[in-house]
């Protein structure tokens, strides 16, 4: 039971290890694009090309899909990145339970988007996490966790392919102690517990009254989307890179300080700055901050 990407590779990892998938379970084609046609999500359109059932119900509570489930009788539900919230019904149907991957070192980061918040919240390791499903959201007992360091200008959706593809790993490993009866189980503490929202696009403007590192992180925590922006002569850019900066200074944040072939220097929190190295004007191409500045001088005051 998976939409995203994310799911795709659990699915595809437990083809290619022969695991049975008796069916798939994914969210309602949505419009997309310019012409707002219908697509499948990766994860039906890896299960069609394997042959697989595909279920997309509208509703989790009407009994449709409990019906379907039942009737497909399976050992176990694997649910990466669905979407949906489960009934007591459902996760009661197989003999083996619900067991869930999601992208962080649970209990923290609950909910959506935990990939993308560990970035921006500039956290040095992350990782996944195996789980029981229970009612509350991720909150069920843990299997397995794995970690890895979070690269100091890694994009969220680098850390996403790499997560990934991590847990699809520790999915095989969970379903092989499961079926032999050697998976441990750990009760989360809900004291630690932290909960992150979607990411929407009322997050992309930079507050240049943070640190440079935070300023930073939030760049490349927002790529792929939404995607940082900020205010250059009048017109709102998305920004895609940065570097750390020596200097000091004591304009006031969000001020240029400098512009030249290391980028465009701006001033933080504190009087230490940043250099912008890759933006976007709208309608433009991305490109260096060394190259745009090349078309467009900046004013220094």
């Amino acid at each position: 039971m998976g939409t995203p990407d994310f799911a795709a590779a659990s699915l595809e990892k437990l083809l290619a290890e022969r695991f049975d998938v008796v069916g798939v379970f994914t969210q309602p084609d949505k419009p997309k694009g310019r012409g707002m046609e219908l697509a499948f999500s990766p994860v039906k359109e890896l299960a069609l090309a394997a042959g697989i059932p595909v279920f997309q119900p509208e509703k989790m509570r009407d009994g449709t899909a409990l019906r379907d489930i039942r009737a497909l009788e399976p050992d176990i539900l694997v649910v990466v990145a669905y979407g949906r919230i489960l009934p007591d019904e459902i996760l009661a149907v197989p003999p083996l339970g619900a067991v869930n991957v999601h992208g962080s070192l649970l209990p923290k980061y609950r909910g959506a988007a935990p990939i993308q918040w560990a970035v921006l919240n500039g956290d040095e390791v992350t990782g996944v996490s195996t789980m029981y499903l229970a009612s509350e959201m991720d909150s069920g007992d843990i299997i397995y966790t794995e970690k890895t360091a979070i690269g100091e200008k890694e994009t969220s959706g680098e850390l996403f392919d790499r997560l990934k593809l991590m847990g699809a790993e520790l999915l095989v490993r969970t379903l092989r102690d499961i079926e032999t009866g050697t998976a441990p189980r750990r009760a989360q503490d809900h004291s630690r517990a932290s909960y992150v929202r979607m990411l929407d696009k009322s997050l992309c403007p930079i507050d240049w009254n943070r640190s440079p590192r935070a300023v930073l992180k939030w760049i490349y925590g927002l790529q792929p989307w939404p995607v940082a922006t900020m205010e250059l002569e009048g017109k709102s850019c998305r920004v895609f890179g940065a570097e750390y900066s020596a200097n000091r200074t004591d304009k006031a944040p969000g001020s240029v300080v400098s512009a030249g072939e290391q980028g465009i220097e701006i001033a933080c929190a504190g009087g230490e700055t940043l250099y912008i190295t890759e933006l976007q004007l709208p309608g433009k191409k991305r490109m260096r901050a060394a190259d745009f500045l090349r078309g467009h001088p900046l004013r220094v005051d």
